[in-house]
């Protein structure tokens, strides 16, 4: 076994780095911040090029530089110097330089135009060897124009309809025209410009769609991340090749919804859906849709069509309308066991940008946009009336819920809101004045909290001080919101190592991408970091005071373009704790050798050799200068802080003595030697003078340097990667906590405070007032949807909660959670549920629903449609829940009976 560190490791050692700062002169900081600060205010423009740095290199320049706002006086940081521009975090492979999936702008990589781009190169240079990220800028939408930089190209696999076997892979951009495909093809197959061709596309095993519009985008084609692409050559008699597969009865069609199989038939409605390339949140949202036998029936019925709302400028000129229901058609026509909904999806994302790529978005998400824009176009109000709010100022609620309600529906009247709407009540209270304000408002569906966990549990790797003990991997249960503080008292009550000597850092690609002071929050650490926790013990018999360094190890290699050295990174960094006096290069190596005894294996000969005294006789200029010293970029506070480590006594009767025995130098050559490097081991800040006294800070970084010979000789590689696992880690985990949905819609109608940055505005005090606030349902729809809020965002943090959540399959009673004095009873029976399988933006999405045909169960994953049964429906992944009220009694709503549900304004 292997931590991701371990991979991480062996995949960056092949990384390039260059030992020398390298780019030309740089002008001083202001500038620099003056210019990039114009430059990355630049709008996006189709066309242009934009490149991608890496979060953690472009953080490290803008502390340099002074750029962030908090950064009062702007003069920066001159200790953080980040070095050359390094985008090795950002790829999968080093060798191929080929792009994680699943990056995040601003969280993994931030985006720069091109001049920014030149002007960061030729200051800081580039790593050796690695290529620029440049990316395309692409435009979406049809009315709505939407730019965004293309991060990830679409692949499309090509070949010859002759030779289907004979597959190229190629990149696009989504922007790239049907016409461009063929021109490539056409090229890669050595096709005569005089011969006539036409392209087909391959979705299924055994349908083709024919590509007929050359100036259709790859977007507009709906074209796909590893789509078939074939490309069939006119005979020289005019004729087609694919005539005569046609006339055999081959799936060639150019019908968008077509199914490979539509001679079989198959139970109305019990019809999957392609995936066309992570469109699985499409599907399930649109199965549950499909499954809601009112809305199914409406357009089964054609009653769309006399509704259909052309001219409403907040719609969708009908179009997703009609998208939709030639969709449900198919969907219920009995005649097909699976369809494609490439027209469907294509005039979404010509409305919404944001779903016209082909990267995993949320069901929610886009089942909140449907329901909105089919209200839109289906919307019976043909010019919207101005309406002024109206506070409640002590009238009886049911008079101001209906006036609420009549108001809405004098601007929203559709199918949409018949079905879906309901009605909260809003009360806030002004805790000086006490003034209470109650607002009635429209929901289209409930998003309801999940209780949050109030602890997490974290995988941490302990390095001893002793040399000779291996790291031991732990699991620890920490406080969810706790600081790094908390993190060291539970791993000191497991491992016996006290807490006060513990250093906690965050290691990628053999450094210390960042080391956490006691009192930072643990909601700075993700669940994809790797944390180390070093065991660092400082004597303090004598009273000596105590340096903490870090220590990377660099191979010198020859790069091969130039003929010159350059270095990469490998193994474990180090934290090392020397007392002050003894700084000098000759006592470095010894502790140095000393912490690495376990995997690298001197010469029996030299380790018996007699030590020499350390004479410190080398001729050079005096010691690093203080102030000159490379902190690490997580070092913001001031000397106290970066100091406050060295402070450190050893409290442990395991702590690894750094005076040992071994504390005189052998008379033997040196298998490594030193340098006073950045914090990313990239960039020399100065030499190393032996035989004096070196004045370093805390946590200064320095290189142990290796030449390829030595370090393939004396490094164990294997046991320098090896760890133990603790039995915290075999251990059960404790099985998670199960929630009721009713504790949920408690959580939702509890009263709360505002937050200070989210005040209300009371009309009494003429200021903003943190008030409280407290939601009730006032009325509920035909259909209530219910969204559980499992995914949680924050500065640092991107998480999803995988609380199983208890609902009923039939009979959820909400009656109870009504305040509406007239209420009848509302008792509902689930229809269906999307789920979601995985972590935060990737993962699967499906879809259980009920036939509303035959009232059986069934399990919808994409073009899959299997039988289910009930128990198997409430599991973790439930993410929306859909419900149908009985009918047993009518709904007492706030305006005429045949208007019982509301819904959203949209303006």
């Amino acid at each position: 076994m292997r931590t991701r560190a371990a991979h991480r490791q062996r995949r960056g050692e092949r990384t390039k780095m260059a030992a020398a700062e390298g780019g030309g002169a740089r002008p001083d900081t202001a500038v620099q911040r003056a210019e990039l600060r114009a430059l990355l205010a630049t709008a996006l423009r189709p066309g242009e090029a934009w490149y991608l740095v890496d979060i953690s290199w472009f953080k490290q320049w803008k502390k340099f530089v002074g750029f962030d706002s908090w950064d009062t006086f702007g003069v920066g940081d001159p200790s953080l110097f980040p070095g050359p521009v390094d985008n090795s975090g950002l790829f999968s492979d080093a060798e191929t330089q080929s792009l994680k999936e699943h990056l995040i702008d601003e969280l993994d990589y931030v985006l720069v135009p091109t001049e920014a781009w030149n002007k960061l190169v030729a200051w800081y240079g580039c790593i050796d060897g690695q290529q620029p990220i440049v990316r395309k800028v692409v435009e979406y939408g049809l009315f709505v124009k939407h730019c965004k930089v293309e991060v990830y190209l679409l692949e499309l696999k090509l070949c010859e309809s002759s030779d289907p076997d004979n597959v190229i892979s190629c990149h696009f951009s989504k922007a790239d025209t049907v016409a461009t495909i063929e021109k490539e093809m056409r090229k890669l197959f050595n096709i005569p410009a005089e011969k006539e061709t036409r392209l087909w596309n391959r979705y299924m095993s055994n349908t083709f769609e024919q590509l007929s519009k050359p100036d259709s985008t790859v977007q507009d084609a709906g074209l796909y991340h590893g789509q078939i692409v074939l490309i069939e050559v006119k005979n020289d008699d005019d004729t087609w090749p694919r005539q005569h597969l046609l006339a055999k009865g081959s799936g060639f069609v150019c019908n968008s919804y077509n199914c490979g199989d539509s001679a079989s038939l198959s139970q109305p409605g019990l019809c999957g859906l392609s995936n066309l390339g992570n469109t699985c949140f499409m599907n399930s949202a649109l199965q549950c849709l499909s499954n809601t036998p009112p809305l199914t029936d409406y357009f089964l019925e054609d009653k769309y069509e006399a509704e259909i709302n052309q001219n409403n400028p907040l719609g969708m000129r009908g179009e997703i309308a009609e998208a939709y229901a030639e969709l449900i058609k198919q969907i219920w026509s009995g005649r097909q066991s699976h369809v494609a909904p490439r027209m469907f999806k294509t005039q979404v994302g010509r409305f919404a940008p944001q779903f016209s790529g082909y990267q995993q978005q949320d069901s929610q998400e886009l089942l909140a946009f449907l329901l909105d824009g089919l209200h839109e176009d289906l919307n019976r109000v043909k010019k919207k009336p101005y309406l002024e709010l109206k506070d409640a100022n002590g009238r009886p609620d049911s008079v101001v819920a209906k006036e609420a309600w009549e108001n809405h529906r004098l601007r929203n009247d559709s199918i949409i809101v018949d079905i879906f709407h309901g009605l909260f009540k809003s009360t806030l209270v002004c805790p000086k004045c006490s003034k209470v304000s109650v607002t009635f408002d429209p929901f289209c569906y409930l998003t309801l909290p999940l209780p949050l966990r109030r602890d997490r549990l974290m995988e941490v790797t302990l390095v001893y001080a002793d040399p000779q003990r291996r790291p031991v991997q732990y699991r620890v249960v920490v406080p969810m919101m706790g600081a790094i503080s908390d993190l060291c008292e539970s791993l000191s009550k497991i491992s016996g190592v006290p807490a006060e000597n513990m250093v906690v850092t965050d290691v990628y690609n053999h450094r210390f991408h960042k080391i956490f002071q006691m009192d930072e929050g643990l909601n700075h650490i993700m669940p994809k970091d790797d944390i180390f926790v070093y065991e660092v013990c400082k004597p303090s018999e004598d009273g000596s005071e105590y340096v903490t360094l870090s220590v990377y190890f660099r191979e010198k290699t020859m790069r091969q373009s130039s003929n010159t050295s350059g270095t990469v990174l490998f193994g474990q960094p180090l934290l090392i704790s020397v007392p002050k006096h003894k700084l000098t290069v000759d006592h470095l190596y010894v502790v140095v050798l000393e912490q690495i005894s376990r995997y690298v294996k001197l010469p029996l000969a030299e380790e018996q050799s007699t030590p020499c005294s350390d004479k410190g006789t080398c001729n050079g200029s005096s010691g690093v200068a203080e102030g000159d010293i490379e902190e690490m970029d997580h070092q913001d506070g001031g000397q106290e802080g970066k100091e406050k480590l060295s402070e450190i006594e050893c409290h442990s009767d395991g702590c690894m003595q750094v005076e040992s025995t071994r504390d005189l130098q052998p008379c033997k050559k040196q298998h490594f030697t030193f340098s006073l490097v950045n914090s990313y081991g990239t960039s020399e800040i100065n030499s190393i003078v032996e035989g004096k006294i070196l004045k370093l800070n805390a946590f200064s970084t320095l290189a142990i340097d290796w030449d390829s010979d030595t370090r393939r000789l004396l490094f164990d590689e294997q046991e320098a990667q090896a760890f133990e696992k603790h039995s915290s880690l075999l251990q059960p985990q404790k099985k998670k906590a199960v929630v009721a949905l009713r504790d949920c819609i408690e959580l939702f109608t509890t009263m709360e405070t505002l937050g200070e940055h989210d005040p209300w505005y009371c009309p009494n005090c003429k200021k903003h007032q943190q008030a409280t606030k407290k939601f009730d349902l006032w009325s509920l729809p035909k259909i209530l949807v219910v969204h559980l809020k499992r995914f949680s965002y924050s500065r640092y943090w991107r998480d999803k909660l995988d609380t199983v959540v208890e609902f009923p399959i039939r009979g959820l009673n909400m009656s109870e959670f009504v305040c509406d004095p007239r209420r009848g009873s509302y008792i509902y029976d689930l229809i269906a549920v999307s789920n979601h399988y995985g972590a935060m933006g990737v993962g699967h999405y499906t879809a259980y629903a009920k036939n509303k045909v035959n009232d059986k169960w069934y399990y919808f994953d994409d073009s899959s449609v299997s039988v289910a049964s009930e128990d198997q429906i409430v599991t973790k992944a439930a993410y929306v829940l859909f419900y149908q009220r009985r009918n047993s009694e009518e709904h007492l709503a706030p305006s005429p009976p045949q208007e019982e549900c509301d819904g959203m304004d949209t303006n």
